[in-house]
C-alpha cells in the first residue's frame, strides 16, 4: 500500500534528484564535507517536506511544509553553483540537477497554489 505522498508526481522528482546529488557529491575531493553535508540535507529535504507536509490535516500545515520544501529547492540553487564553481560538477551536470530544481519548483508552486485555491 502506497502512502498518499507517493502519488504526488513531484515526490518522485524529488526523491530523484535526491538521489542524483547523493551521487555526483560521492566523489567530492577532500576538504569539501561542508559542502557535501549542506547539499544532501538541502536535496533530502525537499522530499521529507513533500511527505511530511502531505501528511498533515490542516491546509495551512500543509501549506507550510510544501513552502520549506520550496525553500529547500531555492537553496540547493546556489549550492550547486558553488560546485560547478569549485570544479566539482562539469556544466552539463550542474545544468542536468538545476534543471530538476525548476521543475520541481514549479510542481511545488503548482500544489501550493492549488491549496489556497481550495481555502477560498
Amino acid at each position: 500500500m502506497a502512502f498518499s505522498f507517493e502519488k504526488l508526481l513531484v515526490y518522485p522528482k524529488s526523491v530523484d534528484f535526491a538521489d542524483a546529488v547523493c551521487a555526483a557529491t560521492e566523489q567530492f575531493h577532500r576538504g569539501y564535507g561542508f559542502l557535501v553535508d549542506q547539499l544532501n540535507r538541502a536535496a533530502l529535504s525537499i522530499a521529507s517536506n513533500i511527505a511530511e507536509g502531505n501528511g498533515r490535516f490542516t491546509v495551512p500545515d500543509r501549506k507550510h511544509f510544501f513552502g520549506i520544501a520550496r525553500g529547500s529547492v531555492q537553496e540547493c540553487v546556489p549550492q550547486l553553483e558553488l560546485t560547478k564553481r569549485r570544479g566539482l560538477i562539469d556544466e552539463s551536470k550542474h545544468a542536468e540537477l538545476k534543471a530538476q530544481l525548476e521543475e520541481i519548483s514549479r510542481m511545488l508552486s503548482g500544489l501550493i497554489n492549488g491549496l489556497e485555491n481550495r481555502e477560498v
